[in-house]
């Protein structure tokens, strides 16, 4: 082997190897941001969706009902 090629050898290793750190600390970037975003969302004290369909669902079948109220005593006022 010349001098060269070792050298180009030994550049693609250390490469690959920085590579290989670059992946890691970019995985353990993303593991601390998850972890923390999921903290805060926690935090927040969000509605979950099926709590906010299931109440959106009862509040409209009570304005269908409130509707039908308003339109039977408009009946009777007008007897």
């Amino acid at each position: 082997m010349t001098q060269g090629s070792k050298l180009f050898d030994e550049l693609g290793k250390l490469m690959n190897n920085a590579a290989g750190v670059a992946d890691g600390v970019r995985r353990e970037i993303e593991t601390v941001v998850k972890s923390q975003l999921e903290r805060l969302v926690n935090d927040m004290d969000l509605v979950k969706r099926e709590d906010y369909d299931a109440l959106r669902e009862l509040v409209m079948a009570q304005s269908v009902e409130i509707k039908d109220l308003k339109t039977a005593i408009e009946a009777l006022k007008s007897k």
